[in-house]
């Protein structure tokens, strides 16, 4: 497994080392010990959670106020555009964003720490996206950034994705 350091600390890139033969392949996807020793975590992932989306859609940039979720992110079918904005006030990176192809060809995966806003774009006609999470969902205790935020200037590949009504009122990062 290869850990590649972003320009926004404590956020990963997870690359798996993936078996393939004739038959298909094979990876881990997690491994508590790996990943403990290798990316420092030392969370409890406490909730999975798997999203379908279809061409165009256009999910967050979500994140909890009180009890900020760290999540691992990978995609088993389709493509996605996947981003995590670091909205921790006391960080030298607020207000900074990645923004990483997540496929089930390349197989990466995304660590983004406790913090973070975090969305993506399914570039594909259906896009499975899985992620592991540090906390549990409180639809109370949940924020939106609005996916379009001129201060934040997300280089996403449309101008009109498909939104929902939440996603479609979402704050500025001024704003939250």
């Amino acid at each position: 497994m290869e850990i590649v350091d972003t320009h926004i600390k404590d956020l990963k890139v997870v690359i798996p080392k993936v078996y393939n033969d004739e038959r298909g392949f094979f990876l881990e996807t997690y491994n508590q010990e790996r990943y403990k020793h290798l990316l420092g975590l030392d969370f409890n992932f406490v909730q999975d959670n798997h999203s379908s989306s279809t061409l165009g859609v256009l999910r967050g940039l979500h994140f909890q106020k009180k009890n900020p979720q760290g999540k691992l992110v990978r995609v088993s079918q389709g493509k996605v555009f996947d981003v995590a904005v670091d909205i921790r006030k006391d960080s030298n990176s607020f207000g900074d964003w990645l923004g990483i192809e997540l496929s089930e060809k390349n197989k990466k995966q995304l660590w983004i720490p406790p913090g973070f806003a975090h969305g993506f774009l399914t570039l594909t006609e259906t896009a499975n996206l899985e992620y592991k999470c540090t906390d549990y969902y409180d639809p109370l205790d949940e924020g939106c950034l609005i996916w379009d935020d001129p201060a934040i200037n997300i280089k996403w590949s449309v101008t009109e994705p498909i939104l929902s009504n939440k996603d479609l009122e979402g704050l500025t990062i001024e704003q939250i």
